[in-house]
């Protein structure tokens, strides 16, 4: 049962974006200053990038885009992240929002919720995904913790209640066995309780499918809003957004299904034409 003992919230979705069951498209970010793979791509260079596939994707009518520095692997904790990485990711997402006029968010990686509710005030930016919300789990980075009781405190000293805070629930790329005596309804409750905005869940890795199970459980464990965070495309958009409320949408919209590559056109029509048909 979802958790009554907390005051119900405003849907976040419904606040952001003005059809039923978003999808949100994911603004892949080459390396930026700072990581492994950069090769000194200027700003403007950087920025280009991310309008040239922001601009398909809007062409293509989704409902949002977020934007995320998945070209900075391996990633680093949240206090190792440089505010190099965080002002690069404000610059973008200004633009993109300013190209674009789409509700756009900000995902740091890795867990890195305070960067990107800096990134979200100086951008204008509305939301950010956080990976570990409350409870703790080893990541490829190690050992992370939950940040939700930092990240309130600074998005308060900021008067930025307006930056909402999608949460990951056993977010994918880890192992979660250090807390497996806790239910995983369980956790989605804690989410709530620490004042998340919605609730994400996904399957294992980026562009693997979410399990339809899992959806469910979130959905009877919380009042929040639930978003698929991995694995959506047209064959499984029915069976997962019958349950779902949204959708973070990445690698299928890119040429083969890789991260790395442009937006394709094509595969963007697609989804959206399921999912229209999905919402009536």
């Amino acid at each position: 049962m979802p958790n009554t003992q907390l005051p119900l919230k405003p849907n976040a979705l419904n606040e952001l974006f003005k059809n039923p069951k978003p999808i949100i498209a994911m603004i892949h970010l080459p390396p930026l200053p700072g990581a492994p793979r950069y090769r000194g791509m200027e700003v403007e260079e950087i920025i280009d990038y991310a309008l040239r596939d922001a601009e398909v994707l809007k062409g293509g009518d989704v409902d949002g885009l977020q934007v995320e520095n998945i070209g900075d692997y391996p990633y680093l904790k949240p206090d190792d992240i440089g505010h190099e990485t965080s002002s690069i990711l404000a610059v973008v997402a200004r633009e993109v929002r300013k190209a674009t006029g789409l509700p756009t968010g900000v995902c740091c990686l890795a867990n890195g919720v305070i960067p990107a509710i800096a990134a979200c005030v100086a951008s204008g930016a509305r939301w950010v995904r956080a990976a570990e919300w409350a409870n703790a789990y080893i990541a490829d980075e190690g050992f992370v913790e939950a940040v939700a009781h930092k990240a309130l405190r600074y998005r308060a000293s900021l008067r930025a209640d307006h930056v909402k805070v999608f949460a990951d629930v056993m977010v994918k790329h880890g192992s979660h066995f250090i807390i497996s005596d806790r239910p995983f309804e369980e956790q989605v409750k804690d989410v709530e309780f620490f004042d998340a905005d919605a609730v994400i869940v996904s399957g294992t890795r980026t562009g693997a499918e979410t399990p339809v199970e899992k959806v469910i459980k979130a959905k009877q464990s919380t009042s929040l809003p639930v978003l698929v965070g991995s694995g959506l495309n047209p064959e499984n958009a029915e069976k997962l957004l019958t349950y779902a409320d949204g959708a973070i949408v990445g690698s299928y919209l890119r040429q083969d299904g890789k991260f790395w590559n442009p937006i394709d056109i094509n595969r963007v029509k697609t989804l959206m034409k399921t999912v229209k048909t999905i919402r009536g």
